[in-house]
């Protein structure tokens, strides 16, 4: 089944990182830590809510993961997401590892074996500290995948909107109790902009209803919930004052638009093409963090900082860019090839055992 092309998803991911971007070169490196040495106050009071990109890159996933499995089978699935996000992490990971080695100075160290352990893009599972901090969201985007693959497995796809609810009601559940793994398994923080992006793609393909309306206002107020009373908490820990009122209204301007792009309401947008920009945004979002912050404590303040800023910007754009274009883009089709060659290779060594086991099955007496 060929999948429909939302062009708004290309234009708010690369919104989504560009915000992501901005919140560490402006405000998280120097002003909301010691990682860099640049300050940039210009952009502080602004900046300082860009972490709140990675909700948004949450409500996107929602809708384009399910959007995958319900055009797909479980091994289509697998493949599309193994292409989509092993390359170019290999690639980030890769030229991150080597900017450490070279670049890192006291901050910033990585062993082989981190890096080796890294190239999994399962050290956050096995504890192993990871070569840039930005890959924390990507466990988090597994677990996901994990829970949406087991929809698949089961044939459960077709009644994703009662376990999205069900997945609602789990974490409410796991908020008010003292079982922090449960809270870990269900994604509690950031289950609502998952639940939300999916049901925005169940809106859009299936229309709108009473149901859906009231599965994304649930999922809105359990976001808001605890990012309005984190603020405190943030205030304490950056030394510097957040607006409750500005994150609750940056998260449901994201609830808004996300509504748009389900209802087809986003006029001109959804007619231009942002392909692009869209593939920016995965290298972009990998690369940019700790080599920036490296390149600005080597070079300033001898070079001027807009300079440095504005320039670190371009040269990961310019970055992002060569990977899509020299490792994710030449590497995806036959890598899929690959691994549908190696699925097919197991279906047939797998296929004698299953019929001996349906066999044996048979002879075995119930009684």
């Amino acid at each position: 089944m060929q999948r429909e092309r939302v062009n708004e998803i290309d234009l708010m991911r690369f919104a989504a990182a560009l915000m992501v971007v901005f919140y560490h070169y402006a405000f998280r490196g120097y002003a909301g830590g010691d990682r860099s040495d640049m300050p940039y106050e210009l952009l502080v009071p602004v900046a300082k809510y860009g972490y709140l990109g990675v909700e948004l890159f949450f409500m996107i996933s929602g809708f384009v993961i399910l959007m995958t499995a319900a055009s797909g089978t479980l091994r289509s699935f697998a493949i599309s997401r193994f292409v989509r996000l092993y390359p170019a992490f290999w690639a980030c990971c890769t030229v991150t590892f080597l900017a450490t080695l070279m670049i890192g100075g006291d901050r910033f160290h990585a062993s082989i074996g981190q890096y080796l352990v890294n190239m999994t893009m399962l050290s956050g599972f096995l504890h192993v500290p990871s070569i840039d901090g930005v890959y924390w969201s990507l466990f988090i985007e597994l677990q996901f995948y994990a829970f949406v693959a087991l929809l698949l497995a089961l044939g459960q796809i077709p009644r994703a909107q009662i376990w999205l609810y069900l997945w609602l009601v789990a974490v409410l559940v796991a908020q008010n109790v003292d079982m922090p793994r449960l809270r870990m398994l269900l994604i509690a923080p950031y289950a609502a902009y998952f639940i939300a992006g999916a049901t925005c793609y169940l809106i859009r393909t299936q229309g709108i209803n009473a149901a859906r309306v009231g599965l994304l206002a649930a999922s809105w107020l359990v976001a808001l919930y605890p990012f309005t009373r984190a603020v405190g908490s943030f205030e304490r820990r950056f030394h510097t004052d957040f607006s409750a009122f500005v994150v609750a209204a940056i998260i449901t301007a994201f609830f808004l638009l996300m509504l748009a792009v389900a209802t087809r309401r986003t006029g001109r947008f959804a007619n231009w093409r942002w392909v692009a920009l869209g593939a920016l945004t995965y290298p972009l979002y990998l690369l940019h963090q700790n080599i920036g912050y490296m390149v600005f404590n080597a070079l300033y303040p001898q070079v001027n900082a807009h300079l440095l800023f504005w320039g670190m910007i371009a040269t990961m754009l310019a970055m992002s860019y060569a990977v899509h274009a020299t490792v994710e883009r030449p590497l995806s089709r036959p890598l899929k090839a690959g691994l549908n060659s190696l699925f097919d290779a197991l279906a047939l060594v797998w296929r004698p055992w299953q019929v001996w086991i349906s066999r044996f099955g048979r002879r075995v007496p119930l009684d």
